[in-house]
């Protein structure tokens, strides 16, 4: 199976893994809220525990009184800061009665009266949760949470139990509408602290009927109220839920950072499933240019095989070609020989010589190149191969000048002629009759020359500039394609630049560039 066909198999096993840990951390933060929702919870419990445990230290007899019980409800709620209680997110506390109704709001004006949160399919829920608070419906029995009792104006002492329900007598003696019929002209102030008339008071009420009996089994001030006024201030006042409203300010910071945190492990999750993957494909990529190089590195030794065994072919080929050679110009030379042989052998000759300098080409153009830096004179090694050319640009009666810096340089000194060499001759067969070549040196870095060969010729077309160091390639007809080819080969073994560019307004350039000058 090869990496295009693992492919597939491995990006859907990277991906299903980086589904899983998207999927296990889902989960996870919702059981952080799950439990940070159970702690709030179990908070509400004791924070009820504590306020069941407050009423019942507060009762006589399983009622308690309203302003004795209020002061502790507000410490509660207002420790905000309580560790003991633990009760920072408690907002309000709420006691009902039997009908929902609420007995005591701490604080009077909260969230759950303003908004009308009382109802009963409301309160048939445990919780009910909102955007900034949460409420707990928890049951509480046994208890009655009574009003306080109204007090005498001039000692102080409670007037009545019916006085705090239906608002007590009026200044002129009279009671309002409603009242219980006893007058309190004749119900004088008590002076045992007991609420009620005492014991040796023996008034009656306005219409001559029995005064009630006192029931010992209630509160003091409690022990004159008739039987019916008693069982429905208890009906209205007897405990039998808890609404405790607690933020969730903290319960958000903490689901707040637990997602950013599972974000943060997904996406890091996501990066290294990216990169595994990526991996992956380099790892089946690399495996398949390691394949690749072998292949390459078995047919370049092919190759190289084959370039010995046509160089050698080509180097005992040039034995019978001088033989031919030497046997037409002997044929040639005869006394006795015809005009018309003579003129044949003259031919056998050229292009035997054709022939011969083709294969001198591509034994050098097929040879190892072993570069050996020595230190060499660029515009003297110029001018010796100028003097080489002599015959050749006297003949088209060219113009060749050497100019620039003379700079040295480090380069194989017999690479090197060759390929000013052939940089000269390709401009000499390019030139015309009485054209011009020029051969300039000049320093292009701290470090750096560079070299260009000018002509006058017709120059070399744009399209042709790249593949003109190609073998074979050629745009003069008695060219072999092979010597600027050779030029590049040299060019690159000394990690050098060449390009071929355009003379305006008509010829070529080819430049020479990265030569080290030799220090």
């Amino acid at each position: 199976m090869n990496s295009a066909e693992r492919s597939p198999w491995a990006t859907t096993l990277l991906l299903g893994v980086w589904l899983l840990v998207v999927g296990w951390q889902v989960e996870e933060h919702k059981s952080v809220v799950e439990t940070a929702k159970a702690d709030l919870g179990s908070r509400s419990s004791e924070i009820a525990n504590t306020v069941s445990a407050v009423i019942r230290a507060q009762s006589f007899r399983g009622i308690a009184v309203q302003d004795r019980l209020e002061p502790v409800l507000k410490l509660l709620v207002s420790s905000r800061t309580n560790a003991l209680l633990k009760s920072s997110e408690l907002l309000s506390v709420t006691l009902l009665n039997a009908s929902s109704d609420p007995v005591i709001s701490i604080p009077n004006t909260n969230y759950l009266a303003n908004t009308n949160y009382f109802s009963r399919d409301w309160l048939a829920s445990s919780e009910y949760w909102s955007s900034n608070y949460v409420a707990f419906v928890l049951p509480v029995e046994g208890a009655t949470i009574l009003p306080s009792p109204a007090r005498d104006s001039t000692n102080g002492n409670p007037r009545g139990p019916w006085d705090f329900q239906r608002g007590g007598p009026r200044p002129d003696g009279g009671f309002p509408p409603g009242g219980n019929g006893f007058s309190p002209t004749n119900f004088p102030p008590p002076t045992n602290g007991e609420m009620g008339p005492p014991p040796n008071q023996g008034f009656r009420p306005p219409d001559g009927g029995e005064r009630p009996p006192r029931d010992f089994s209630r509160p003091g001030w409690l022990r004159w109220m008739p039987e019916a006024d008693f069982k429905t201030l208890i009906a209205t006042h007897e405990l039998h839920g808890l609404v405790l409203q607690m933020s969730t300010d903290k319960f958000r910071a903490t689901c707040t950072h637990d997602l950013w945190l599972r974000f943060v492990i997904g996406f890091f999750a996501g990066i290294s499933v990216l990169g595994a993957g990526m991996a992956w494909r380099n790892i089946g990529k690399t495996a398949e240019l390691q394949i690749r190089l072998v292949r390459a590195s078995e047919l370049n030794s092919h190759l190289k095989e084959l370039n010995l065994a046509a160089a050698g072919l080509a180097h005992e080929t040039r034995n019978p070609l001088n033989i031919i050679r030497g046997q037409a110009l002997m044929i040639s030379r005869l006394p006795e020989t015809a005009a018309d042989v003579r003129e044949k052998s003259k031919t056998i000759v050229d292009e035997t010589d054709k022939v011969t300098a083709q294969l001198t080409e591509f034994i050098n153009y097929s040879r190892p190149r072993e570069v050996r830096r020595t230190r060499v004179p660029l515009a003297a090694a110029a001018n010796e191969i100028v003097r080489t050319l002599g015959h050749d640009i006297g003949e088209k009666k060219l113009r060749v000048e050497v100019t620039g810096d003379p700079l040295a340089i480090e380069a194989d000194e017999q690479l090197l002629r060759q390929v000013l060499f052939n940089l000269l001759l390709n401009a000499i067969q390019a030139a015309g009759e009485n054209g011009s070549i020029q051969v300039a040196v000049r320093r292009a870095g701290a470090t750096d020359a560079a070299l260009e060969v000018r002509d006058d010729g017709p120059g070399v077309p744009p399209e042709h500039r790249a593949e003109i160091f190609k073998p074979y390639f050629t745009t003069h007809q008695k060219g072999t394609g092979l010597g600027l080819a050779v030029v590049q080969q040299i060019v690159l073994a000394h990690g050098w630049e060449i390009n071929c560019l355009g003379n305006e307004p008509h010829g070529a350039v080819f430049r020479l560039t990265h030569l080290k000058i030799a220090a």
